[in-house]
């Protein structure tokens, strides 16, 4: 008799003893949790591209700087399993805290220059987080693929960064963000945002659809673009941590857009800071 699907596991062991004796391709999803349409877009491209699908639940506590809202992050885990259930994932991964930083941990991973800029300049401690819980996981799944979301663009070009210089054999893929209706990127933070907060967190995507119009009808300036996507947000009373335009591969800024670039910004909604992107492209 087969095993109901998703298996829940909470032991780093456990974990790593299954994915070693897996002989079918591996692909892994991480997560933490309070999942969207955004995540189940990952779960499904790892269907697409693997055999086995694996999807990590934890709020990593080393991501969040003390004045951050580690303690309030929305968690749904039951919610999480039956979302999870309903697309055949086989294996759940959810540690504790306990699991993955255990008595005397100290070792971290750090990746270098591209991690002290963008959210790294306001979020000093962040990308350490990130890389080393993202380290861990793939030394206990050791996936083939692991599928991440280009909503954070920064932390998917860290993340191949890690991936590629310490030699690890998974093939980390950014898959499209993805929006609601109204074009606000979908976050598990939107969660925090009341009523008129939400109307007001369109304007993330208005000031980028701007900066593509801009572009199209012949502007180039960066300067000139953030600008007009400063006053658009500010009317709409968002608070911006950063607006820039990038390189897609180093992640330099860009005194002058050109088609491949990326515009990426952070912008506080009442006290929720909403993250944003686009690549921009020319139209003929």
């Amino acid at each position: 008799m087969n095993s109901p699907k998703p298996v829940l596991i909470h032991s780093v062991k456990e974990m790593q003893t299954i994915c070693r004796n897996l002989s079918q391709t591996i692909g892994f999803v991480p997560t933490m949790g309070y999942l969207h349409e955004g995540h189940l877009s990952l779960v499904k491209a790892a269907k697409d591209k693997a055999e086995i699908v694996i999807v990590s639940i934890y709020v990593n506590p080393t991501q969040f700087s003390p004045n951050e809202d580690l303690s309030s992050y929305p968690r749904d885990p039951d919610r999480d399993i039956q979302l999870l259930s309903e697309l055949d994932v086989d294996y759940i991964f959810f540690p504790s805290n306990e699991e993955m930083y255990p008595a005397g941990f100290k070792t971290w991973v750090a990746v270098e220059e591209i991690t002290q800029i963008l959210c790294g300049k306001s979020r000093s401690t962040h990308f350490k987080g990130v890389t080393t819980i993202v380290a861990k996981l793939m030394n206990i799944i050791d996936p083939d693929f692991m599928l991440l979301g280009e909503k954070d663009f920064q932390q998917l070009k860290v993340l191949q960064q890690m991936g590629k210089d310490l030699n690890f054999s998974t093939e980390i893929i950014g898959c499209p963000l993805i929006r609601e209706k109204d074009g606000l990127a979908m976050s598990s933070r939107n969660k925090y945002l009341s009523p008129q907060e939400r109307k007001d967190a369109l304007c993330l995507h208005n000031s980028l659809l701007l900066a593509q119009k801009l572009f199209s009808e012949g502007m180039t300036a960066s300067s000139k673009i953030i600008a007009a996507m400063r006053d658009l947000i500010v009317q709409n009373k968002g608070r911006i941590d950063y607006i820039e335009v990038i390189d897609t591969d180093s992640l330099e800024s860009l005194d002058e857009l050109r088609s491949g670039c990326r515009i990426v910004l952070a912008v506080y909604i009442g006290k929720t800071r909403l993250i944003d992107n686009v690549m921009i492209k020319y139209y003929q």
